[in-house]
C-alpha cells in the first residue's frame, strides 16, 4: 500500500512466531512430496487422517473455511474454451453499449426521455460477461414437452441488470429499436406502436418474456433453491423427469445480506441440490458504497457457503494475472491480496493504470518487479475473473459437472466496468444514468464499438446486419441450447376437477353438525387427494403445524416428501396417525420457515409455466404469519402469476383464544385486498368454503386463469347449517342473504302488518363473527326488531366490484349498480357490519352501500390479547351483545 493509506484500514495479519522453522519445513516438504508423487486424492486422505487424529487428541483445531484469494480452478485445470473468444467479446461489447444507450436515452430530455425514469447501467456493466457466458454455452431453453426434449433450465437474473437482457433480446430480434426507446415507459409505449419495457424482471408485466421476478432483493435466491428442490420433488414422485435441468441464479454480493438469500442454504446442501448453480456477482459494491469496505466479501461468502455445505468456486482473477502469479515465486501477490480490504480494492477499480502501478504494485519490491515491462494501459486492463470469458467458462463448466452439492461461483468484478471516469468503481456508480459526449466516446473507444463520434453522442443503438458473422454466431449458439431466453410459456394440460358433492357433500348438507372450517377443509382435501385426475397434482404444504390443523391423518394417506425416504422407525409407528416420510411423499413439510413454505408454494403454483405441468398447491398456516410475515414473497408470487390456495388458519383476532398479540390476525384480509390477482375469502361455514374451493379449482386448473385464492379458516367448532340452494354465485361474488329474523307475531297479527310496525336493521358479518351476528339478530328479534343477516364471504371482492362500477360511471359508460347495493335491496334499515378484522376491512365497501342508509362498522382494531374467545369478543365489541347495542344505537330517532 502507499504510505498515505491509514494502517488501521489495511487489516494486515500479525506475523506468526514459529518456534522450530526447520521442523516446519520438513513437514511441509514431506507433504509436498506426498502430493507430487501420489496425487491429490492421497494428499486429501492424509489431511483427513491428521484431522481425525487432532480431534481425537482434542487439539482444538479445524481447517479454515477460507482459501487463498486466488482462483479455485488452476490454469492447468481449465478446459479448452469452446467458442470464438473474439466474437463473444464483440457481442458482449455491443450489448453493453445498447444497454447503456437505452438507460441514458430514457433519462435525457433531448431524446424524449425524462430524468425521473431512472434505470441502472453499472450492475450490468459488471455482470455482462457472466450473463454472456451463460447465454452462449450453458443456459438451456425449453425445446418442448415431448419425450427426450429438454424442458429448459431455470435462470434467475440479477434485477438491476435487466437492461442488458433487453439489449440481447434486441440483437436476437425479439425486441425492436422502438421497444428499447420506451424503456420504463410501459403506459406510453403502446400508443406509439411499441412494447414498454419494465424496470426489472416482472412476469406479470411481460408475461411472454420474464419468467421469474427478482426485483425484490433476496426473493430470487430463496425462490431458486425451492424451485430446484421442487424439480426433485416432481422427479421423485414420477410426475415429471427433471434430470439434466439446472437452476441458475445470478445475484449480487450486496443481496446476500438479505435474510431470505441465506435462510435456505442448508436446505440446498442437505437435499444435495447439485441441479443448482448460483453466480454471485462480487463487484464489491452495493447501492451506497462497498459491501464490506473493511473486509472481503468474497472471503466472508466463501466461509458461509462452505460451512453450509456448498461447493464453492472462487473466480477472482482473469487470465492476464496468470503470468504474474507464475512469476511470483515468493507469494507476494497472494499475500498482498489477502491483506487488501474491499474498500481499497474499490479504489483500485476506480483509478487508472498509473495509480495502480504506484499504489498497488508499489507496495513492495517483489510486486514492483512483477509489474516491470507492463505499460500503464496494460495494468489498467488487468481483468478481474468475472470479466474473463475463458475463466468464467471454466468455472461454469466445473459447476455444471459437480455432483452431490449445490455450487456457488463467487465472481470478482468491477461495478461499472468499462464506464471509465463516468462511473467505474465509484461510490455513485449505482445511480449513474447520465453521460456527456466525451464520456460516451470514451466508452465507445474502451470497447472498440463500430460507432462514429456523432452516433456515440446521439446514443444510436447498434445492430449488425442479419447476415453478419456476429449475428450468425449468436443465433447458432442459442439454437444449440434450445432457443432464446428468458422466455415464459404457459401451455399446460387442463386438469379436471371432481364434482363438488363427491368430496364435500358433508359440508353442503351439514345438518347442524359441529365442526370448524379448518376441519372441514382437511376433510375436503383428503377427498380431493383420492381423485385419480386431480389428486396427484395436489401439493399440500405446511410450515410445521400439520397436527395443529388436524392433518396428521394425511401422513399415512399420502406421506411427507423426503429425498432420502425414511431411515428411521418413527416413535409413533404403531399409531394410525404415525409420521411417515417417503421418497414419493406428497406433503411438503417445511419446518419452521414460513419463507421456505411460501417459496415451495410459489414453485408449485407456477409449475404450469415453469415446467408445463399444472400443479395445485394448498399451503395452510397461521394466518398472522402469512401476509404480515412473508408478504413480499406473496407479492412476488402474484407477479409470477401463481395459481394455488393460501389457507390462513386460526384466522381473526378473537378465534385463537389464549395466544395473544403476536398470533392473532386482524389484518391479513386488508393486505390481501391490495394484490390484484388474489381473491380473498372469509367463509363462516363449511358449505361456503366448499363452494369457494370448487370455484377456485375451476378457475385455476380448468379455465387456467392467473389467479390465486386466500381463504381464512377457523379452529372454532360450531353448528354448520345446510347450504341453501342457489346462493353459490353470490358466495363467489362476496355476499348472500343468510336469513331474516322476525319479531314474534301476536295472535291474529299478519306478517305484513308485523313488518310494517317493526323496526328493522341489516346485519352483515363474515368468518367467525357471523355466528355472533346471527345471535345478535335473534336477540333483536326477541326485542321486537326485524333483523336481516347477510353472510359476507369476501369484502375485497365486493369492494373491487363497486370500484369497477364507480369507474364506469365516471367514464360515462352504462351504469351498473354495485353488487352489494343490489344485495342490500332485499333488506331495510341501517346497516351494521362486523368482522374479526380491523374496521378498515368492512369500511372498504362503504362507498357502495345504498344511499340514505346509515352504515356502521365494528372490528378488532388494536393489539390482540390472551383470553377466551368470549372475553376477546367482548373486549373488541364484536360479540352478539355489542352488536345488539350498536343496532339499538343506530335505530334511535
Amino acid at each position: 500500500m502507499n504510505d498515505s493509506t491509514p494502517h488501521h484500514l489495511l487489516m494486515q495479519a500479525a506475523p506468526s512466531t514459529d518456534p522450530d522453522p526447520q521442523e516446519t519445513a520438513e513437514w511441509r516438504e514431506a507433504f509436498e512430496a506426498l502430493a507430487l508423487t501420489q496425487g491429490p486424492a492421497r494428499a486429501r486422505e492424509m489431511l483427513h487422517e491428521l484431522s481425525r487424529v487432532a480431534r481425537k487428541q482434542r487439539i482444538g483445531w479445524q481447517p479454515e473455511l477460507a482459501t487463498p484469494y486466488v482462483n479455485t480452478i488452476g490454469v492447468d485445470e481449465q478446459p479448452v474454451f469452446p467458442g470464438d473468444l473474439a466474437m463473444e467479446e464483440r457481442l458482449a461489447s455491443l450489448m453493453r453499449w445498447n444497454a447503456l444507450a437505452m438507460v441514458v436515452r430514457a433519462n435525457q430530455a433531448e431524446t424524449g426521455g425524462s430524468a425521473e425514469l431512472g434505470g441502472h447501467i453499472a450492475s450490468y456493466a459488471s455482470a455482462a460477461d457472466l450473463f454472456e457466458t451463460g447465454f452462449n454455452h450453458f443456459f438451456r431453453a425449453r425445446e418442448g414437452t415431448g419425450p427426450g426434449q429438454h424442458r429448459g433450465d431455470l435462470v434467475f437474473f440479477q434485477p438491476h441488470s435487466a437492461p442488458g437482457v433487453y439489449a440481447r433480446a434486441y440483437l436476437e430480434g425479439r425486441l425492436n429499436e422502438k421497444d428499447l426507446g420506451f424503456y420504463r415507459q410501459e403506459l406510453t409505449a403502446p400508443g406509439q406502436g411499441a412494447q414498454g419495457l419494465c424496470s426489472y424482471p416482472h412476469p406479470y408485466l411481460m408475461p411472454d418474456f420474464w419468467q421469474f421476478p427478482t426485483g425484490s432483493m433476496g426473493i430470487g435466491p430463496i425462490s431458486s433453491i425451492y424451485h430446484a428442490r421442487f424439480m426433485r420433488y416432481l422427479t421423485h414422485r414420477r410426475l415429471l423427469d427433471c434430470a439434466g435441468r439446472k437452476v441458475w441464479g445470478v445475484f449480487g454480493d450486496g443481496e446476500m445480506d438479505e435474510p431470505e438469500s441465506m435462510s435456505a442454504l442448508t436446505l440446498a446442501a442437505r437435499e444435495g441440490l447439485d441441479n443448482m448453480v448460483w453466480v454471485v456477482n462480487c463487484n464489491l459494491q452495493r447501492l451506497d458504497g462497498p459491501v464490506r469496505g473493511n473486509g472481503r466479501i468474497i472471503d466472508e461468502l466463501e466461509k458461509l457457503f462452505a460451512g453450509a455445505g456448498w461447493n464453492v468456486i472462487k473466480l477472482v482473477w482473469g487470465s492476464d494475472w496468470d503470468g504474474l502469479f507464475a512469476r511470483d515465486l515468493t507469494g507476494a501477490l497472494a499475500q498482498t491480496f489477502a491483506q487488501t480490504v474491499d474498500g481499497q480494492m474499490q479504489t483500485f477499480a476506480a483509478k487508472d493504470g498509473r495509480f495502480n502501478r504506484d499504489n498497488f504494485f508499489g507496495q513492495s519490491e517483489e510486486l514492483a518487479r512483477l509489474a516491470q515491462g507492463m505499460t500503464d494501459e496494460q495494468i489498467d486492463r488487468l481483468k478481474r475473473g468475472g470479466h474473463d470469458l475463458v475463466k468464467i467458462h471454466a468455472a461454469y463448466a466445473a459447476a455444471a459437472n459437480h455432483q452431490g452439492q449445490p455450487t456457488v461461483i463467487l465472481a470478482h468484478t468491477k461495478k461499472g466496468y468499462g464506464m471509465g471516469s463516468a462511473g467505474q468503481g465509484k461510490m455513485t456508480t449505482h445511480s449513474q444514468k447520465k453521460f456527456d459526449g466525451e464520456e460516451l466516446i470514451e466508452f465507445r473507444n474502451r470497447f472498440n464499438l463500430p460507432l462514429s463520434d456523432e452516433q456515440a453522442k446521439n446514443l444510436a443503438f447498434y445492430k449488425p446486419a442479419a447476415d453478419s458473422a456476429e449475428m450468425q454466431y449468436m443465433h447458432s449458439k442459442r439454437a444449440a441450447l434450445g432457443g432464446y431466453l428468458p422466455r415464459r410459456e404457459t401451455a399446460a394440460d387442463i386438469v379436471n376437477v371432481p364434482a363438488l358433492p363427491s368430496y364435500a357433500q358433508f359440508a353442503l348438507a351439514a345438518d347442524g353438525k359441529e365442526m370448524s372450517t379448518t376441519m372441514a377443509f382437511v376433510r375436503m382435501l383428503g377427498g380431493l387427494l383420492k381423485d385419480p385426475a386431480l389428486g396427484p397434482k395436489i401439493v399440500p404444504i405446511v410450515a410445521d403445524e400439520a397436527r395443529t390443523f388436524g392433518m396428521a391423518n394425511l401422513f399415512k394417506q399420502v406421506g411427507i416428501y423426503s429425498s432420502v425416504g425414511q431411515r428411521y422407525a418413527p416413535e409413533d409407528i404403531g399409531s394410525v396417525l404415525s409420521y411417515r416420510e417417503a421418497l414419493d411423499g406428497q406433503i411438503l413439510e417445511e419446518g419452521i420457515s414460513e419463507a421456505g413454505a411460501l417459496a415451495s408454494w410459489t414453485a408449485a403454483a407456477t409449475s404450469y409455466s415453469v415446467h408445463g405441468l399444472a400443479m395445485l398447491p394448498f399451503y395452510i398456516y397461521y394466518s398472522m404469519f402469512g401476509f404480515q410475515r412473508v408478504g413480499d414473497q406473496i407479492w412476488a408470487a402474484a407477479d409470477q402469476r401463481a395459481r394455488g390456495f393460501l389457507l390462513g388458519a386460526t384466522s381473526g383476532r378473537t378465534t385463537l383464544g389464549g395466544e395473544g398479540l403476536q398470533h392473532q390476525d386482524g389484518t391479513s384480509h386488508l393486505i390481501a385486498a391490495t394484490i390484484p390477482n388474489c381473491k380473498a375469502y372469509d367463509p363462516a361455514f363449511a358449505g361456503e368454503l366448499a363452494v369457494i374451493l370448487d370455484r377456485g379449482m375451476q378457475e385455476m386448473m380448468v379455465e387456467q386463469k392467473d389467479v390465486f385464492y386466500y381463504v381464512t379458516l377457523m379452529n372454532e367448532n360450531y353448528a354448520q347449517p345446510d347450504l341453501r340452494a342457489g346462493v353459490e354465485a353470490d358466495i363467489i361474488r362476496g355476499c348472500y342473504q343468510f336469513n331474516s329474523y322476525m319479531p314474534k307475531q301476536d295472535k291474529g297479527q299478519s306478517l305484513n302488518t308485523l313488518k310494517k310496525s317493526a323496526a328493522s336493521v341489516t346485519l352483515m358479518g363474515s368468518g367467525a363473527i357471523l355466528t355472533e351476528v346471527i345471535k345478535a339478530a335473534q336477540q333483536l328479534a326477541e326485542q321486537g326488531i326485524e333483523a336481516t343477516v347477510y353472510s359476507v364471504t369476501s369484502w375485497s371482492e365486493l369492494a373491487r366490484d363497486g370500484a369497477v362500477c364507480q369507474q364506469r360511471a365516471i367514464n360515462g359508460e352504462p351504469v351498473t349498480e354495485p353488487f352489494i347495493a343490489q344485495q342490500l335491496q332485499g333488506s331495510t334499515g341501517p346497516i351494521i357490519a362486523a368482522t374479526d378484522y380491523v374496521r378498515a376491512v368492512p369500511e372498504s365497501i362503504r362507498a357502495f352501500v345504498p344511499e340514505g342508509r346509515r352504515y356502521l362498522t365494528l372490528g378488532t382494531d388494536g393489539f390482540g390479547r390472551s383470553d377466551t374467545r368470549a372475553a376477546l369478543r367482548e373486549f373488541f365489541n364484536v360479540d352478539a351483545q355489542s352488536i345488539v347495542k350498536a343496532a339499538l344505537h343506530v335505530l334511535k330517532p
